[in-house]
């Protein structure tokens, strides 16, 4: 843990413990989560940017919260607080500049099948999460005779009318972030990756790794314009790709298409064709634990609709959950960028059965493993929603007391060894 009191590392534990200064370890924790949070946020703000959305008052905020984390400028625990709610509260607001720009730029998501493997021919692996990037390269390959692959948080391209346009977008290879050492070596082809989650390449793909922009590892090379003219050459140069068919899935179910069937979810309620909804998904990770969140899934009862979003999803995509009520059980609403869309439909059920968010009928198991998954839990915690279940860990940054803090204001609670029978019986 960094100090910003008395500028020294310790050994995690906080240096006042330590006795190097009088920095108290709970606003340490705070300015921390603090740090953390603006780091998600502003990288929200830079999708949005690309994408033509900007607001002065985020950067404002940006600006002042930087500076709260300054040496000497802030020793009060409530006003820090007050400082990372307030994040959350900017965050929403560019979560929604960002749901905004994608579908001015690309049209509203829809539900879409996704053929998900390889066809025959040369082709190119898109991973991360910038949309602009993807849109760029369809159209310059667009003659070019190469396919394009989504990877990971890419998946929910093919659901966008401007993207699913190109018939060269052929389908989705691999999961999640962390699997793709294995995945990339196994695709023959070259891969651009857009943003951050990408991992340092092994020796048998490195030569065939791209990067865009800020995103950099060693070994691969870096794009610093949106020209993809070496990659596309270099796909047809690689040997050709086999026709390989694993799957096909359904994505695609932004919060308009979810809210657009408000009725027939209320009226499915109603009915007790439904019982309760769980919101499945966040962040993914390579750590033990994470397959609680399968199990919750998985075992969640038949008379629940399960919603999905971010990486996390591929702990619980691949998996028969039937239907309910006419509507499929698993509902993927896209990106971890796409979190905004969750919130809406939160606050539009919320609206349609005339209660609060947390009088709903619905249960929030979300995993957590970077900066972007701290702005949206402080979002929803700006937003009031209580019982929030993460996992597999709590937050380093977090001191015991701040925990505390946390689960007796909003009910926050850890991921257990197992799901409890409670949260799985609530249908």
């Amino acid at each position: 843990m960094f100090c910003n009191q008395c500028e020294q590392t310790s050994n995690g534990t906080g240096c006042m413990e330590l006795g190097v200064c009088g920095k108290d370890p709970d606003m340490q924790s705070l300015q921390e989560t603090l740090l953390y949070g603006v780091k998600g946020m502003a990288a929200y703000a830079n999708h949005a940017r690309r994408l033509g959305q900007t607001d002065d008052e985020v950067n404002a905020f940006i600006e002042e919260a930087l500076f709260a984390t300054m040496t000497n400028v802030n020793f009060d625990l409530e006003s820090l607080l007050e400082l990372v709610l307030e994040c959350g509260k900017y965050n929403l607001r560019v979560m929604e500049m960002l749901d905004r720009g994608h579908s001015e730029r690309f049209g509203t998501p829809e539900p879409t099948e996704v053929y998900e493997g390889t066809k025959a021919g040369p082709g190119i692996l898109v991973t991360g999460h910038d949309l602009l990037d993807l849109a760029d390269l369809l159209e310059q390959s667009k003659d070019a005779g190469v396919n394009v692959y989504t990877h990971g948080e890419m998946l929910p391209g093919h659901s966008y009318p401007g993207l699913k346009k190109y018939p060269h977008l052929a389908g989705h290879y691999g999961t999640a972030w962390q699997n793709q050492h294995l995945e990339f070596t196994t695709f023959t082809g070259p891969i651009v990756a857009t943003t951050n989650c990408v991992l340092i390449p092994w020796d048998t793909y490195k030569d065939r790794l791209f990067t865009t922009r800020i995103t950099a590892v060693p070994g691969g090379k870096r794009l610093k314009t949106n020209d993809f003219s070496e990659v596309i050459a270099l796909a047809k140069e690689c040997p050709a790709l086999p026709e390989e068919h694993k799957r096909t899935s359904t994505i695609g179910f932004h919060h308009s298409v979810i809210t657009g069937l408000a009725d027939k979810i209320v009226e499915a309620v109603q009915s007790g064709q439904v019982k309760h909804f769980y919101l499945v998904g966040g962040c993914d990770g390579a750590e033990l634990g994470r397959n609680y969140f399968t199990k919750v899934a998985q075992q969640a009862p038949e008379s629940s609709i399960i919603l999905t979003l971010g990486c996390g999803k591929y702990r619980i995509r691949d998996y028969d959950y039937g239907t309910v009520a006419g509507l499929p059980r698993l509902l993927d609403m896209g990106q971890c960028n796409d979190a905004y869309g969750a919130i809406q439909v939160a606050l539009a059920l919320a609206k349609a059965f005339d209660c609060g968010v947390n009088d709903l009928p619905l249960s929030l198991v979300i995993s957590w493993f970077e900066q972007k998954a701290v702005a949206v839990l402080l979002t929803l915690l700006y937003l009031g929603v209580k019982g929030i279940r993460l996992g597999p860990n709590p937050p380093a940054f977090l001191t015991p007391n701040v925990f505390k803090i946390l689960q007796e204001k909003f009910d926050l609670k850890l991921t257990e060894a197992e799901p409890p029978q409670e949260l799985l019986q609530l249908a």
